[in-house]
């Protein structure tokens, strides 16, 4: 039995499918009754409702388990105290292989979110858990996030400049490598950076959309300002808000990228491209009246 937690986010949920395509048992973790049908539907055998602060909630959900797959709730103040809560549990029911799903570049302190992951690397470096690291780029499945706005008014908006260099990579990707650490042996006390095959300004994947949609696109830079009043009135808490603005002005004066050769060994294969994630989502979308957009994720 594999453990998932934080398993009805779109992390959880991929990886999800990519380990019970493999044939391995999940168990998913879910903090809202609602969320227990989701998780089902995407191959979860079975569903535990609990909150990951909870000690005795990540016990119950630790009976039994080979593995855990970490997923903390997305740029949360109490990832290191959620982080302690977990590991706790899973040394308590001997958990054989813990997966901690972490980030590309956790050691850039100005970003508060990536610098909270680091220090729950160094606690689970010290649990003598035998552990996986990943450490994925930003997804591309955050560009759903604007999709409406790409293809009805040709505009693809960010609050960053447009010649930040940034890689992304698909989620299916990472989740099909988390299945692999998971299931396949010889991946114990690795960290694995994965970064997509390319890294691309916001200026060059509007000209990747573009050649895609068959229509003009052109990247646009959102003023913090602008960006800021919307993240509040959607109901972005203080910590999120402040944090993502580090994060924005970061990827601005640094950039924010990896390589692609890790993940092309992990999947054995090159990793997809920019283009064919663009490619799939126009496809799959054929025929449907909409996308369902989420809210852009670091």
């Amino acid at each position: 039995m594999i453990l998932i937690t934080g398993a009805a986010g779109k992390t959880g949920r991929a990886v999800i499918r990519a380990v019970s395509t493999r044939g391995e048992p999940v168990r998913a973790l879910v903090h809202r009754a609602g969320q227990s049908q989701v998780v089902k539907d995407v191959g979860a055998q079975e569903v535990i409702l609990g909150d990951m602060r909870d000690p005795e909630a990540m016990s119950r959900a630790l009976q039994g388990v080979q593995a855990v797959y970490h997923i903390c709730p997305n740029v949360s103040p109490d990832e290191v105290a959620i982080a302690q809560t977990v590991l706790s549990a899973a040394i308590a029911a001997d958990a054989e292989h813990f997966v901690y799903h972490s980030v590309l570049h956790p050691q850039t302190e100005a970003m508060p979110h990536h610098w909270q992951k680091l220090r729950i690397e160094e606690l689970l470096f010290e649990t003598g858990l035998s552990y996986t690291v990943l450490q994925p780029a930003a997804y591309m499945q955050n560009v759903l996030a604007y999709w409406d706005q790409i293809v009805e008014q040709g505009v693809y908006a960010v609050p960053y400049a447009t010649e930040t260099r940034l890689s992304m990579v698909d989620l299916e990707d990472v989740a099909e490598a988390a299945a692999i650490v998971l299931t396949e042996g010889g991946h114990a006390g690795a960290t694995y950076e994965l970064a997509g095959a390319d890294v691309l300004s916001p200026a060059e994947a509007a000209e990747v959309l573009e050649r895609q949609l068959g229509r003009s696109v052109r990247a646009r830079v959102v003023p913090l300002g602008e960006w800021e009043r919307g993240a509040r009135a959607s109901g972005l808490g203080e910590y999120q808000v402040e944090t993502l603005l580090q994060m924005f002005r970061y990827y601005e004066r640094y950039g924010f990228w990896g390589g692609p050769r890790v993940l092309t060994w992990l999947l054995r294969r090159p990793p997809t491209t920019f283009a064919g994630f663009v490619q799939h989502v126009i496809q799959s979308l054929q025929g449907e009246p909409s996308v369902s957009n989420e809210a852009p994720r670091p």
